[in-house]
């Protein structure tokens, strides 16, 4: 893998020397990786092309759904809570398999909101555990 890093590398600095790498749309402009903070670094590249290319995994879709429904519950008269639920309870189900394991969504949104603080830098303790 060195080998194909330094000829990336010494590719890229002829590339610049020759100024074919000024002038780029976005150039000088910080990049937006806000959105990479969670994914591990050896699938970023991966991802961003996915997510380029227009891909959404069928579990973000659910997930989307789900978050959807949720929102709704609230809002809904009783005559349509009862579909609504159904159809939570159904999406949930069919994520739950996507996943191989029960999926507990307030579990969940709590680690994920201790993800977002710790990583906006507010002190989050964790019941038992040391920071």
């Amino acid at each position: 893998m060195l080998a194909f890093e330094l000829l990336a590398e010494q590719r890229i600095n002829e590339a610049l020397a020759k100024g074919e790498l000024s002038g780029l749309p976005g150039s000088g402009q910080p990049l937006d990786l806000e959105d990479d903070l969670l994914v591990p670094e050896d699938q970023r590249l991966a991802q961003r092309i996915l997510k380029n290319a227009g891909y959404t995994p069928p579990e973000v879709g659910l997930r989307r759904e789900i978050a959807e429904l949720r929102a709704q519950l609230e809002l809904l008269d009783e005559r349509e809570r009862g579909p609504a639920w159904q159809r939570l309870t159904l999406l949930m189900s069919q994520l739950s398999l996507a996943r191989g394991a029960a999926v507990n969504l307030s579990l969940e949104d709590r680690d994920w909101t201790l993800l977002k603080e710790r990583f906006a830098g507010a002190p989050t303790p964790v019941a038992g555990r040391p920071d």
